[in-house]
């Protein structure tokens, strides 16, 4: 469904993606990995033109979306997306339910009257009751707001979904809660899922396959078990969690 051939990013001097070859399968959920400031969050927002690239293609069923320069265009192709902030970026001065039906009003036509059954109904989806639609956001738990945040996205009922760093601040428990509804979500949606993480148990519970992002490039991409059992240095320290390794190595001499 998507192809990434030869991405390539700077700001300045500073090439934060240098040659990013991946393919992203239909219906799949696509974990990619990476520390801070591995390029990750830049990633995501090249893929939805929030980010102007600086080199290379991005490919949606065929077609270069790097070369839209229509505003309109561009605007349809992000239709096709659903963007889960890492902070959840729900609007304090709305209720819940006003959060929810907040991109109906500009990226759809479905009419106001229907908008308490959608409420409902994307609640439900993301587990949680319908009288959750009258509480405004400084009334959720962090979990509650990142599930919110993930119905107000089904709401226009994209194709693709991104989420970026969707565990980030919640505890174990939650963390896992979260991990379980992405499994969900692609089995009764058939959503494709891109996943920016650097939770390896979330990563290795939710995804078909893992892409490692390190320095500009993808150092290795693969299903879990390949994760697994790789003997690449570089993702076996990240994947281990170790505080010792090439990794390690290379932040000490620079």
């Amino acid at each position: 469904m998507i192809e990434i051939k030869h991405l390539q990013k700077t700001f300045g001097e500073k090439h934060v993606l240098k040659d990013v070859n991946l393919n992203i399968p239909k219906g799949k959920t696509t974990c990619i990995l990476g520390g801070s400031g591995s390029g990750k969050s830049t990633l995501i927002k090249c893929l939805i033109g929030l980010l102007e690239v600086s080199g290379g293609q991005i490919l949606v069923d065929g077609r270069d979306i790097t070369k839209i320069t229509s505003e309109v265009k561009l605007a349809a192709l992000r239709r096709r997306f659903g963007y889960l902030f890492q902070e959840g970026a729900l609007f304090d001065s709305m209720s819940v339910g006003q959060n929810v039906t907040f991109g109906l009003k500009y990226l759809t036509d479905v009419p106001e009257k229907d908008y308490p059954k959608i409420i409902k109904e994307k609640l439900a989806l993301v587990g949680l009751r319908e009288d959750v639609a009258k509480l405004n956001p400084s009334e959720l738990s962090g979990g509650m707001k990142k599930r919110v945040s993930l119905a107000r996205v089904l709401a226009v009922e994209p194709e693709v979904i991104l989420y970026d760093e969707p565990t980030t601040g919640l505890d174990p428990i939650m963390s896992d809660i979260i991990s379980d509804l992405i499994i969900d979500l692609k089995a009764k949606l058939g959503v494709t899922s891109i996943v920016i993480t650097h939770d390896m148990h979330s990563a290795f519970k939710i995804a078909d396959y893992i892409a490692f992002l390190y320095e500009g490039n993808i150092l290795l991409y693969g299903t879990p078990e390949d994760f697994r059992k790789t003997d690449n240095p570089y993702v076996k320290q990240f994947v281990t969690g170790s505080s010792h390794g090439p990794i390690q190595m290379k932040l000490m001499k620079e």
